[in-house]
């Protein structure tokens, strides 16, 4: 067993200043058991805990180290940018540089504003949506997360799912009342709530690959029903890119999967590793926010200059490079390695990816939405996520999250990775 004598300290200690010990629900390992460890430092595919135990990175801060850990042109770019002032409440230059890279990148980004997290940018999307269709009721998917802001705390994925809690307390029944939360890549509920509904709907907020619950992807011809219907009915279509944009593509989901959305949100990979997000999308929807709209939102620290510089750095280095080929490529080896080492230990799981995102799921499947992924077994996850854990390589503490694959990982990573879990899946 990995000695994490450190890690056990720190968490004691953490536990009398910081409700259950950690600043994000997830990170307690509740999910799995055990007590989670602490980070030392950060280089490339692999992490270093405080009681010095190396670990290959497969959760990669939730998504956005898309170029591996502490890439040195991101750690170059953000000292740059801190000597000359870390924080002025003034517009700079870097926001116009940073908006004109994902305006260039994103087909259906016209406009972008800048904010701080994935939470705000779709509560911010949300109410711009409200705002330009004068509307207030919104749908949602099942196992969708966009963030705790309390509209979309109904029914959510991630950190709520995991402690089979849908439901935030502190949400008020009149808040969640305007939230339609429906089955993901079933359009017959769509047409049905847009039925019972007309004239009410101001927008479907969706993940187009939802990366929450696990990960899923959406089913021919759903997200196409789904512009559809939005256009038909005068309401907006919103994808939540926070996780997938400049993951799937540069353009993110809707340039891989030929979407077109009205507004799109945006965090993670934009900022480099730093706190940040956006939305964006049509112009003239993006004009009714203020100043020049009715439509307020606002933000100190939005358009952080660490943030851009950071962001700046990640995306040229996206576009400049043949990263994407290289992601697919290695995403294409760690399935069929992880495939072939589930079969040959007679354990059934589904495993699910698109490009650099993915999830096994210990269930026959398949797995095309929450239904399914609650089909798949726990606590047979919780002896893999160890069992891998001491093996050297670290998975999202949760059955119902995403791993992520960045370009700094190797081809012998990804060995190293399917024969522990080979391993590891003949011990269940």
């Amino acid at each position: 067993m990995t000695s994490r004598a450190k890690s056990e300290a720190l968490f004691a200690e953490a536990l009398n200043y910081i409700p259950g010990g950690v600043n994000s629900p997830v990170r307690a390992f509740r999910a799995v058991g055990g007590k989670p460890f602490f980070v030392q430092r950060a280089a490339g595919s692999r992490i270093w805990d405080v009681d010095g135990n190396e670990l290959i990175d497969y959760v990669l801060t939730w998504g956005p180290a898309i170029l591996g850990h502490a890439n040195p042109k991101i750690i170059a770019a953000i000292k740059a940018a801190a000597d000359h002032g870390t924080s002025f409440g003034i517009p700079s230059s870097s926001e116009v540089t940073m908006a004109k890279l994902v305006c260039a990148a994103v087909p259906g980004v016209e406009k972008i504003r800048f904010c701080n997290s994935g939470t705000e940018a779709c509560m911010s999307a949300i109410r711009l949506a409200r705002g330009f269709t004068k509307r207030d009721k919104i749908v949602k998917f099942d196992g969708c997360y966009h963030g705790h802001a309390d509209s979309l705390l109904v029914k959510a994925g991630s950190g709520a799912l995991t402690f089979g809690h849908p439901d935030s307390a502190g949400v008020p029944a009149d808040v969640a009342k305007h939230t339609l939360v429906l089955p993901f890549n079933e359009i017959e509920p769509v047409k049905a709530a847009f039925a019972a509904n007309k004239n009410e709907i101001a927008c479907i907020i969706v993940e187009p690959v939802p990366g929450n619950a696990g990960l899923y992807l959406p089913k021919p011809g759903f997200l196409e029903a789904l512009r559809k219907i939005t256009a038909e009915n005068g309401a907006l279509l919103i994808l939540d890119e926070v996780m997938t944009g400049f993951r799937l593509a540069l353009g993110g989901a809707q340039e891989r999967l030929g979407i077109r959305p009205d507004l799109s949100t945006f965090g993670k990979i934009i900022g480099g590793g730093l706190p940040v997000g956006a939305f964006g999308g049509r112009a003239d929807v993006m004009d009714y926010l203020a100043p020049v709209g009715p439509v307020y939102q606002a933000g100190t620290l939005s358009g952080n200059p660490l943030a851009m510089a950071a962001g700046i750095a990640a995306l040229e280095e996206l576009k400049s490079s043949n990263a994407y080929a290289r992601l697919e490529q290695l995403g294409a080896q760690l399935e069929t390695g992880m495939r072939e080492a589930a079969k040959s230990a007679g354990v059934a799981v589904t495993f699910n990816r698109m490009g650099s995102m993915f999830c096994g799921y210990f269930t026959a499947g398949p797995v095309w939405n929450l239904d399914d992924a609650m089909k798949s077994d726990r606590e047979r996850f919780k002896k893999y996520f160890h069992g891998m854990l001491d093996a050297g390589v670290y998975l999202a503490p949760s059955q119902f999250e995403s791993g992520f694959i960045s370009t700094a990982h190797s081809e012998a990573d990804i060995e190293q990775t399917v024969r522990a879990a080979a391993k590891v899946m003949r011990q269940l």
